[in-house]
């Protein structure tokens, strides 16, 4: 079995479920060892078991820069070093105009923006010459579409983030990627339609150019392919795996 990833160390924030945890799983099957990270104990261990003997969690809130510190000291301590870091958590809320609370503004700028700047300014001691760092955006990004204009926005600045970053990490040898999903087949995209899931379901198959939305595991493809040495010439992109959708 071809593993690229074997001897390789990975951390996945966000890894407990839905498109985390496939992307977790998919780097196990590549043969890198990973640490999954999430805000709920129960939820993560399970999710651990799921994936075996080769990962580890550990609770960690993205948006407090003290619960990143003690994550990445614990990885100082066990290996000294990051290979792969895959900035995944985050998460957005349907609220149209009218009806944005500051308690939702707070709450995705908190995870969207300031989580993906700690997890990454914070690992820096731990990342080098040749490490990845994979993180997941959206196509909301440029098209949120009705009452996700707060979480496009976070998208947004994500996406500039990296284009600053890159230039700011000149000659150190560390990557950075974003992967843009289009709508995923996961419990939480389901739950933020509520009621209408079938209804929002079907409107974005019938939005997709391949007629369907995507798979978690077809997210943790690409997010692989950005993590492994087969992508060592390729920084500073965006990958949108989205079907097309964002093309048309």
């Amino acid at each position: 079995m071809n593993q690229p990833l074997k001897g390789k160390f990975a951390v996945v924030t966000g890894g407990s479920s839905g498109i985390g945890l496939a992307i977790a799983r998919r780097l196990i099957d590549d043969g890198a060892d990973v640490v999954i990270t999430g805000r709920t104990a129960v939820k993560l261990n399970r999710a651990v078991m799921t994936l075996g003997e080769k990962a580890n969690g550990v609770v960690t809130d993205v948006s407090s820069r003290a619960s990143l510190d003690e994550l990445y000291q614990q990885i100082k301590t066990a290996t000294g070093h990051i290979d792969i870091l895959v900035a995944n958590a985050g998460g957005g809320i349907h609220a149209p105009l009218g009806q944005i609370t500051e308690q939702q503004i707070d709450e995705q700028f908190a995870t969207n923006v300031k989580g993906v700047v700690l997890t990454v300014q914070q690992a820096l001691p731990l990342l080098g010459q040749g490490s990845s760092v994979v993180i997941i955006g959206s196509t909301s990004s440029f098209d949120p579409g009705p009452a996700m204009s707060i979480y496009g926005a976070t998208k947004a600045a994500v996406r500039n983030m990296v284009r600053s970053w890159v230039a700011e990490l000149h000659g150190s040898g560390i990557r950075l990627n974003i992967v843009s999903p289009g709508p995923t087949n996961t419990p939480s995209l389901r739950a933020a339609f509520g009621d209408k899931a079938e209804e929002g379901l079907a409107f974005l198959t019938a939005k997709s150019p391949l007629g369907r939305i995507g798979e978690p595991e077809e997210i943790a493809a690409a997010v692989a392919f950005l993590a492994s040495d087969d992508s060592g010439y390729v920084n500073g992109i965006e990958l949108f795996a989205d079907g097309g959708a964002s093309q048309t």
